[in-house]
C-alpha cells in the first residue's frame, strides 16, 4: 500500500474527457421544471453521449426549454404536477431500468430521498447512503472529495465505515483505485474529550485489516497535516498520505458542509455532488446551486453510473 500506482484526475475536464468514449446513459430528472437544472442537462447533452427523461410540469419544462433555445421531444417528458409524485415517478423509472442516474431538480432533498429509500418502490441498496462532494480546488494538484457533508448528521462508527466503502466504490468507478483517505479530527491523537478521534483510530485499524476495501486510511489526522507535507514535517508526523489525499472523511455533517462551502466561497473551488450507496448514483446539490455546479454533478454521476 505504500507504493500506490494509480491514475490521477486533475480536474473535472479529466472526467469530461473520459465520458466521451462511454456508452450513452440516461439521466432521469425529478421535478425538472427548473431553469438551472435544464441548463445543466442541455449543456451535458451538447457535449456528451447521453439521454434524459424529464419528470415534472410539462408546460413549465417546455416553456423553460424554449427560452433556452432547446426543442424537447414530448417523449422525453413525463408530466407530473405534484412534488412527491415527481420523486416517486423518477425513482420508479430508474428502478425499472429506464435510466442509470437519478437527478434532483426543483424538489426538497428529503422528498426525493424518501422515494429513493422506500422499501417497496425505491432504489435503496443494502448499506448506508452517503453524500460525496468532489472538489476542484485551486492550488491542489487533483480532485479531492469530502464526505459526508450532506446526508448523515452524526454518523456512528459503522456508518463511517460504510461512508468509506461508498467512497472507495465511487472512486473505483471513475478510475481511481486505492484512494488515500484522511479521517479528519482536530488533532492527531486519541482524546477522551473528542469521541471522533476514537472512531478515526478504529477506522485506520479496520483499513489495515482490509475491512474497508482497497484504500489507505489514516486517522485521527488534522486538516493541515492531511493537505500540507510541510505541516506534517513541522509536527513530526510520519503520515504516508500527507499532501496527496483523495478523500477527506469528516466526523459529522456540520464539518463537511462548512468545509465544502468555505472552499467554494473563499477558496474559489468548484464542486460536484453525488449520493452513493443506492442502486444508482443520485445527482444531489442544493436547489440554489448554479447551472455549472449541476453540470459538474451530472458529469460525476454519469461517470459513476
Amino acid at each position: 500500500m505504500d507504493n500506490i500506482n494509480k491514475a490521477v484526475l486533475k480536474d473535472f475536464n479529466d472526467i469530461r474527457n473520459t465520458l466521451q468514449a462511454q456508452s450513452p446513459k440516461t439521466l432521469v430528472v425529478a421535478a425538472a421544471h427548473d431553469v438551472h437544472t435544464l441548463e445543466a442537462v442541455f449543456a451535458c447533452v451538447r457535449e456528451l453521449p447521453m439521454r434524459y427523461i424529464l419528470v415534472g410540469n410539462r408546460e413549465k419544462i417546455l416553456d423553460i426549454s424554449s427560452g433556452l433555445g432547446v426543442s424537447v421531444s414530448e417523449d422525453a417528458i413525463v408530466d407530473c404536477r405534484e412534488t412527491a409524485g415527481c420523486a416517486r415517478t423518477a425513482v420508479s423509472l430508474v428502478r425499472e431500468g429506464q435510466g442509470e442516474v437519478l437527478m434532483k431538480g426543483l424538489i426538497e432533498t428529503g422528498v426525493l430521498l424518501k422515494a429513493v429509500l422506500d422499501r417497496e418502490s425505491g432504489i435503496r441498496d443494502s448499506g448506508v447512503m452517503s453524500h460525496m462532494a468532489m472538489m476542484e480546488v485551486p492550488g491542489y494538484h487533483k480532485l479531492i472529495a469530502i464526505t459526508d457533508g450532506g446526508i448523515l448528521t452524526t454518523p456512528s462508527l459503522q456508518q463511517k465505515a460504510d461512508i468509506v466503502r461508498n467512497a472507495v466504490n465511487l472512486l473505483s468507478r471513475i478510475g481511481l483505485r486505492q484512494p488515500k483517505i484522511a479521517a479528519l479530527c482536530a488533532l492527531e491523537t486519541v482524546s477522551d474529550r473528542m469521541p471522533e478521534t476514537f472512531d478515526a483510530a478504529e477506522l485506520q485499524a479496520m483499513c489495515e485489516r482490509g475491512e474497508l476495501g482497497d484504500c489507505l486510511l489514516e486517522g485521527p489526522i488534522s486538516f493541515d497535516i492531511a493537505i500540507e507535507p510541510e505541516a506534517a514535517k513541522v509536527k513530526g508526523s510520519s503520515s504516508r498520505i500527507s499532501g496527496d489525499v483523495d478523500v477527506l472523511l469528516v466526523p459529522n455533517i456540520a464539518v463537511g458542509n462548512v468545509l465544502a462551502k468555505g472552499l467554494i466561497s473563499w477558496g474559489g473551488a468548484k464542486m460536484a455532488g453525488c449520493v452513493v450507496g443506492a442502486k444508482a448514483p443520485v445527482v444531489l446539490v442544493s436547489r440554489g446551486s448554479s447551472a455549472e455546479e449541476k453540470f459538474l454533478s451530472i458529469l460525476l454521476c454519469l461517470r459513476a453510473g
